[in-house]
């Protein structure tokens, strides 16, 4: 699909005739000087100091958040907002309404051009290259208002789930000031798109050439951008409405109720003094305390005798069912008024007892006996619809069991691991009395070896003297 002019980044050049001479007058001069001002209004903004530090800030939360978010929503939302921030600094609009300004004429030289008659301004060729310009950057900036809006909700509904919650504190406050500068270059970008066409209607009455063949310029940024995108181009839609249905109000009220609105706003209530209020308020105190008086004595609201006359009438059906195609039929309603009620535990329940239903209404249709488990399954959908107390055996999830199977399994574990601890101190003990044992005999025996030693020797030794004394030694 071919790519449109205006959603281009690098968008061609026209021709190489850049400024063309065309007769100047004093209303030309009046469009030029709004046409300088309103350019000068969105290259403050693109090149503010303001927008250049809340994209470095965006960079360095993606480079931190780059290996431990990569699956986040909000770190994709912001990864988005990211490409939009790119695309604006890769289209360079900053140059363009530069040199837009540098071909106009500056203050002395539209004077004495209007005494002359004549002047030289951007050709129709320019112009219509910085409305195609102005067209992207305007559907760039609706788009990246969508973004940070989204951006904003994910990080929001973090902070509410209390996930990383100074983290997203600083996202949402960093989203918040780049919706309002952005929103800001949309509107400057209107009021620039809108001087763009008026000088241009004057240049191409004067010195036709066109460019535009097979596009046409739309009459206003509104029109383009369509009927969702246009109340961002109203400043402050939200207080100019307020505004007009106050006044439509105070034009229907009567002169009387007019001069009591007036006494009211020209009446200044002290802080630090106590005022007096109407009965009204005491009305409403009392209601609220006989709420109040009814939660505390456990009396039930007509919310809650409402959803018990619901159960009650569920639970008479589903013991009424003749079989799982009737029993489906009113869990479905069920499940339904659930979620209508915003019932959440009540309608997981029901789900799941849904699937095992029609997984039973599948057997039945095949010719089984489930007569036994449909009268299982009345009284786990019963319970469903009011989970109080301990849930029936065969509605326990498979985790459940397995917890209480492996808790069985340690515990069993653990009395093994006592009585074999146990019979290793028996074992030691055994040990180190029999090495005592060994160790006495071995004493005795090497005392008794030592003795038989001594005496042996001390018979050689006496042997050996007499053989001597008798050869007269």
């Amino acid at each position: 699909m071919a790519v449109e002019l205006w959603n281009r980044v690098n968008v061609p050049f026209p021709s190489a005739v850049s400024a063309v001479r065309v007769p100047f007058t004093a209303q030309t001069a009046a469009d030029v000087e709004t046409l300088l001002t309103e350019s000068e209004n969105v290259l403050k903004l693109v090149r503010s100091e303001i927008l250049q530090t809340e994209v470095r800030l965006l960079y360095e939360l993606l480079y931190v958040l780059n290996n431990s978010s990569r699956g986040n929503k909000t770190f994709k939302a912001l990864k988005q907002v990211e490409q939009c921030a790119n695309r604006l600094k890769n289209m360079k609009l900053d140059a363009a309404l530069q040199e837009l300004s540098d071909l106009c004429p500056n203050r002395i030289q539209r004077q004495l051009s209007i005494k002359d008659g004549q002047c030289f301004v951007p050709s129709q060729p320019r112009l219509e290259w910085i409305c195609l310009k102005v067209l992207g950057a305007a559907r760039l900036m609706s788009c990246t208002l969508s973004r940070c809006s989204r951006a904003f909700t994910l990080s929001k509904q973090q902070m509410k789930w209390e996930e990383f919650v100074i983290l997203n504190v600083v996202i949402t406050s960093m989203l918040s000031r780049l919706w309002v500068i952005f929103r800001g270059v949309l509107l400057a970008l209107s009021g620039l798109y809108r001087q763009l066409l008026e000088l241009l209607r004057d240049v191409a009455r004067a010195q036709p050439m066109p460019f535009l063949t097979d596009f046409s310029l739309p009459a206003d940024l509104a029109q383009f951008l369509g009927s969702s995108d246009a109340l961002l181009l109203t400043k402050h839609p939200a207080h100019s409405r307020a505004r007009q249905e106050k006044k439509q109000a105070a034009k229907k009220l009567p002169a009387e109720s007019k001069k009591t609105c007036t006494q009211k706003r020209k009446l200044k209530e002290d802080l630090g003094v106590a005022v007096k209020r109407g009965v009204g308020l005491g009305a409403d105190r009392k209601s609220f305390f006989k709420l109040c008086r009814t939660f505390a004595e456990g009396k039930s609201t007509p919310k809650q005798m409402c959803r018990a006359d619901r159960r009650h009438e569920f639970q008479k059906q589903v013991r009424e069912a003749a079989s799982f195609s009737h029993m489906e039929i009113r869990v479905d309603e069920m499940i339904r008024w659930c979620k209508s009620q915003r019932m959440g535990k009540e309608k997981r329940l029901l789900t799941f007892l849904r699937l095992k239903c029609r997984q039973m209404k599948c057997l039945e249709a095949a010719g089984y006996n489930v007569q036994r488990k449909l009268q299982t399954f009345k009284k786990e959908a019963c319970w469903a619809s009011s989970p109080e107390g301990s849930a029936p055996k065969t509605l326990r999830s498979l985790a459940s069991r397995r917890r209480s199977v492996h808790g069985r399994i340690r515990f069993h574990s653990l009395r093994r691991r006592f009585m074999m601890r146990g019979s290793v101190k028996r074992k030691e003990q055994a040990g180190r009395q029999r090495r005592a044992r060994l160790s006495g005999d071995d004493q005795r025996s090497r005392t008794a070896r030592e003795a038989t030693h001594r005496s042996t020797d001390s018979d050689t030794h006496d042997d050996i003297d007499d053989i001597f004394a008798s050869a007269g030694l």
